[in-house]
């Protein structure tokens, strides 16, 4: 027997020992008690009423792109979301710092490779490096001029970092702040959540997805078993959470495909990019995290902080009663927290503007 059936063979035993050891019905759900939900009539299609748009990558994956704000706005913010997510993930971000900065400021949010509405990439490419390199695209396209903030939740923190190794000469010219949003710039293994994310059959699942498709497609729901536990119950740290918000961060993490969540696995776990915080540290930065976040503990962003410099120039934001989905979770903080990092890292232009007001209103 050939060595390719050998190993469609293994996927196909992969497939059926995932789903022994996933079991049924091992998702839970969380913040589900009783209470006035104020989300429950929540348009979270919102950013599918913004402009959209295509940029293709180097290694030609389509990413979904959409933007808030006159494409000539002297400052572009880009919000890069984290694994398993969409950029819908910063609902509560474009509803309301797009109202409080009108149009001064665009906003740019796109979709990572192989999630939501981007292409689904190679194997071999799903890597943070990659995304990097992903960012890059997005900003030679769509950001050819003027300055940029670059916001990101945690795999979308870590690509930004990524891409500050990868074009440090771009930090402190257009790119002028950055905010690290439950983010890490080490790999998951270092928390005590990646010892769940090391299960020994979401390694078998890593080949048995390639090597038999159709199989792998029909175990979905035993990936998801291993998974989706694991991400949401990190997501939320309050008792008191929005079912509609629940069920929309679900909606997100199920319709992630199954060969996106594998083939990132063992970059999460791995990646490092410590060595980019030197790069960020001259300029204006951000650093969030949720007390009970386990994906990203705050240790991480504690440490993050510290080599990115004094507070005053760098802000770091612990969010009391909060889980990993922290901007969805306790979005006023974190929007006050991302508009004082934008007005930092343009003081110039935030000036300006208040001049305009006063002169408007006579104050």
């Amino acid at each position: 027997m050939s060595n390719k059936s050998n190993a469609w063979l293994a996927g196909v035993a992969g497939i059926g020992a995932v789903v022994t050891v996933a079991g049924v019905g091992t998702a839970r759900s969380i913040g589900r008690r009783s209470f006035d939900d104020p989300y429950r009539d929540e348009d979270f299609d919102l950013l599918e009423t913004d402009r959209g748009s295509i940029v293709m990558t180097d290694d030609g994956v389509p990413l979904a792109v959409r933007e808030v704000g006159p494409s000539n706005a002297p400052l572009t913010v880009v919000f890069v979301h984290g694994f398993c997510l969409q950029m819908a993930s910063f609902h509560f971000q474009r509803r309301e710092l797009a109202s409080r900065w009108g149009d001064s400021v665009r906003m740019v949010f796109y979709d990572q490779r192989g999630h939501g509405r981007s292409g689904l990439p190679a194997p071999a490419s799903c890597t943070i490096r990659q995304l990097g390199d992903d960012l890059e695209s997005v900003l030679r396209v769509l950001v050819p001029r003027g300055n940029a903030v670059l916001v990101g939740h945690s795999m979308g923190g870590m690509t930004i970092l990524a891409h500050a190794s990868r074009h440090p000469e771009q930090y402190g010219r257009r790119i002028v702040g950055v905010g690290l949003v439950a983010s890490a710039a080490e790999g998951l293994s270092h928390t005590a959540i990646g010892a769940g994310l090391r299960n020994p059959a979401l390694r078998v699942l890593r080949t048995a997805v390639h090597y038999a498709p159709r199989p792998a497609h029909h175990g979905r729901g035993a990936v998801k078993s291993l998974v989706g536990p694991v991400l949401q119950a990190a997501s939320y740290g309050g008792q008191r959470v929005s079912p509609t918000l629940v069920r929309f961060s679900e909606r997100m993490i199920h319709q992630t495909p199954v060969t996106t969540i594998v083939d990132f696995l063992r970059a999460l776990e791995e990646h490092d990019e410590t060595a980019a915080l030197p790069t960020i540290a001259p300029l204006p930065s951000l650093v969030i995290c949720g007390d009970t976040d386990m994906l990203t503990p705050y240790a991480q962003s504690e440490s993050m902080a510290a080599q990115l410099g004094p507070s005053g120039h760098n802000e770091l934001i612990l969010v009391r009663e909060s889980g990993h989905l922290v901007q969805l979770e306790h979005p006023g903080i974190v929007n006050d927290g991302i508009d004082r990092l934008v007005r930092r890292s343009t003081p110039t232009l935030f000036a300006a503007i208040k001049q305009r007001l006063r002169d408007r209103t006579g104050r």
